[in-house]
């Protein structure tokens, strides 16, 4: 049996070599506990560990596939769980202080699923307070880091899901997407991730910041393990007002389709302008190899695109007060300095604003429809930088600079898929989305997919990471 170890580092089909018998579930959780317990500590990837579940699930797995039996499409897979999803029984935090001690009865939909097809829970990583902003410089419970460069953030808000990947401390994870939560963590962390078409995935169980964009969303070294997750996890769930009852494609069977024939449109206006020449360098070179592989690349104008990230902006803000006003107007000094100020600034927002925006957003929607009538997929960086240093990532300034090019794409409600794409001088992660009309993830993943073929950015992994053990960190299990 090939050691856990070498799925570490080919970060490739870990469902399948699982499925094989190639590497024992319980081995590889064991790995992936050890790293957490010592390489991870520098990293603050995890909130909560919960081991013993972890090995009890693992060994559930290992003696099913000896009497021939499957758990699941991801039988032991070991995964991790941002810390606003419930998982029944395990400290579910929302990286705040208001919940520091909630433990949920039920599992959110997204874990329950995840359960029943057979995959190992690791436990719950790190996330900017409530999940609003873009750094996971968390002040409750520690500071999470890019295995990359431990002076840089991972992005947020889904940072832990997306450090725990980079470090090896998980074979996939999820997130929750808001305005680019899974897609930024993934760009600035060498890892993959979907945000679905809003509705796909259900959010039950799942604390919000807005109403209206947020979603789960899956996250993998490759697109062959995000697809899988994907499979999992969408389908329409009546107990969520924003879900939507519409068929689900069959993602596996067609990852293999490749790209040929697709067109794929390349928009130079804004997505390329106040970029960093080394993103926009390796974005240019996969639009390259995607054309090497049969697509058809074209220019593509996205009228508005400016605009876009303004209107969320604007809605997210007006939403994330309602949701937290009571807490704010009678609790401000339990939230954080950054959240607090955040939050203040819904305030600026009128009622007649909100209305207006909502009809501003419309009309962004019917922009992006028009475009994808004409083309299957929308090429564009997913940040315009590399990790920022965390001394001069102030959480306001810093997510609006990491959002600037996935807002746009949340306000059309259009499924989206991060992959990596390249790498700075310095080593660091550049990462590049591939947009896609409502329910057409199956595109999106046959892409990602045929890239990843031609390409080894997702199986690169940072130096190793090796420092003492941190007995601060709380766990359960």
């Amino acid at each position: 049996m090939t050691d856990p170890t070498d799925a570490l580092l080919s970060r490739d089909d870990v469902v399948g070599r699982i499925r094989r018998g190639e590497i024992s579930s319980l081995a590889l959780t064991e790995r992936y506990l050890a790293r957490i317990e010592d390489e991870g500590s520098p990293v603050h990837a995890f909130v909560t560990v919960t081991a013993d579940l972890a090995r009890a699930q693992a060994s559930a797995a290992d003696d099913a596939l000896a009497r021939a039996e499957r758990l699941g499409a991801l039988h032991g897979l070991p995964v991790a769980i941002k810390d606003n999803i419930d998982l029944a029984g395990t400290r579910t935090t929302m990286g705040s202080r208001f919940f520091a001690d909630n433990i949920p009865a039920r599992d959110a939909e997204a874990a329950r699923r995840l359960r029943e097809a057979g995959a190992v829970i690791l436990g719950k990583t790190a996330m900017h307070e409530f999940a609003y902003g873009g750094t996971t410089q968390n002040p409750h419970f520690g500071a999470c880091r890019n295995p990359w460069d431990l002076e840089r953030i991972p992005g947020g808000s889904s940072g832990g899901s997306g450090a725990a990947l980079a470090a090896d401390l998980c074979a996939a994870a999820l997130g929750t997407d808001t305005g680019g939560s899974v897609r930024i963590p993934a760009a600035l962390n060498g890892a993959s991730a979907l945000r679905p078409t809003t509705g796909r995935i259900s959010n039950t169980g799942v604390f919000p910041i807005t109403w209206t964009f947020d979603t789960v969303g899956p996250m993998a070294h490759c697109v062959a393990d995000v697809a899988t997750l994907y499979a999992t996890l969408a389908g329409y769930d009546p107990a969520d007002p924003l879900s939507r009852d519409v068929a689900v494609d069959a993602p596996l069977a067609n990852l293999e389709a490749g790209v040929e024939g697709l067109r794929v449109g390349f928009p130079e206006r804004f997505y390329l302008e106040d970029v960093d020449d080394e993103v926009a360098t390796c974005v240019r070179a996969a639009a390259d190899v995607l054309a090497t592989l049969g697509a058809e690349v074209v220019p593509v104008d996205l009228p508005g695109a400016e605009d876009a990230m303004e209107i969320t902006t604007r809605i997210i803000r007006a939403e994330a007060l309602a949701i937290h006003r009571r807490r704010l107007e009678e609790q401000a000094d339990v939230f954080g300095d950054d959240v607090r100020r955040r939050l203040a600034l819904g305030y600026e927002i009128s009622g007649a604003d909100y209305a207006a925006l909502r009809q501003r957003a419309r009309v962004w929607r019917r922009t992006v429809e028009d475009v994808f009538s004409r083309i299957d997929l929308v090429l564009t960086p997913a940040t315009g930088t590399v990790a920022p240093r965390a001394e001069d990532a102030e959480t306001i300034e810093t997510t609006r600079r990491l959002t600037r090019l996935t807002y746009g794409w949340s306000l059309a409600a259009v499924p989206v898929l991060a992959v990596p794409c390249g790498a700075s001088a310095r080593g660091l992660p550049v990462g590049m989305q591939l947009a896609a009309a409502p329910w057409r993830e199956t595109t999106l993943l046959r892409a990602g997919h045929a890239y990843q073929r031609e390409t080894d950015w997702h199986l690169r992994r940072p130096a190793a990471i090796d420092t003492p053990h941190d007995p601060t960190r709380r766990r359960t299990g």
